[in-house]
């Protein structure tokens, strides 16, 4: 099966979940990977639903809203966020739901996720990818260690994981090599880019200093079958037609590294 390529509705911000399904329809991304976030419209399958038949874009992917500033999408339970992730994914026929590992301060939460994603993916049926995040940094020195059981997804044995490069680039970690790693259970990637700073900046991949490229070319050579969705920043666009152009930047970026190098 060849891989979507995916548009993240979270590199269309400021505008909305709609404007991403316009977005990749008019561009030629394959799929949509929707972020459950503050926007209300992202919080409603029934709406998703329709907005993925209208455009004909499929959804590939749901991010359950784990962030900071989701804390309290969906409730403060954040084992019935998960479900009510998958649901979501189940009725878009999505077949990833990606997750963060728990912050520190969730003690329970933490202590049971890895046996409870697993349960999760046997009751569900739905991959639960679990994302590479990073330490806290405020500058270049050592940072604060803020997830539990760690950052790392390849230090663990979850069965399906996801690779975020903006992620590798704050944590100073090497994505190819986690990639190798992880081998078969890299299920998902969200292509972006970094320069190593201590800020999360989901460039344009190629604009920074990961080894996008690197890691396309180690997926296609590996016949890699997973999601490759691109999450990038286009907050600073100057309008749509800059921001279009940076999503198209990014699409011909996976064509030029990762398709023209796989298999037919």
């Amino acid at each position: 099966m060849a891989p979507l390529i995916g548009l993240s509705t979270t590199s269309v911000y400021p505008e909305s979940t709609a404007h991403a399904f316009t977005y990749a329809a008019q561009l030629g991304y394959d799929a949509v990977e929707v972020m459950v976030g503050i926007d209300a419209l992202s919080q409603q399958i029934a709406a998703i639903k329709q907005l993925s038949e209208h455009h004909g874009i499929p959804v590939c992917a749901v991010h359950a809203p784990c962030l900071l500033i989701t804390q309290r999408v969906w409730g403060t339970d954040p084992w019935g966020k998960l479900e009510r992730s998958a649901e979501m994914a189940r009725t878009l026929g999505a077949d990833v739901v990606v997750v963060h590992p728990p912050f520190r301060w969730q003690r329970d939460y933490a202590r049971e996720f890895v046996q409870g994603i697993e349960g999760l993916e046997q009751s569900t049926g739905i991959a639960f990818a679990v994302e590479n995040m990073y330490p806290w940094r405020a500058t270049q020195k050592r940072g604060m260690e803020v997830y539990l059981p760690g950052w790392d997804p390849s230090e663990e044995d979850y069965a399906n994981t996801t690779i975020d490069l903006s992620h590798a680039a704050v944590a100073h970690s090497d994505p190819v090599a986690m990639a190798h790693r992880l081998g078969d259970r890299l299920r998902h990637i969200h292509l972006t880019d970094g320069t190593g700073s201590a800020k999360d900046e989901h460039l344009v991949p190629g604009r920074g200093t990961q080894p996008a490229a690197e890691l396309l070319g180690h997926l296609a050579d590996k016949g890699f079958e997973g999601h490759i969705v691109l999450e990038v920043n286009t907050r600073k666009a100057s309008g749509s037609e800059q921001r279009g152009a940076d999503l198209a930047e990014s699409l011909a970026f996976v064509h030029e590294h990762f398709v023209a190098r796989s298999p037919a």
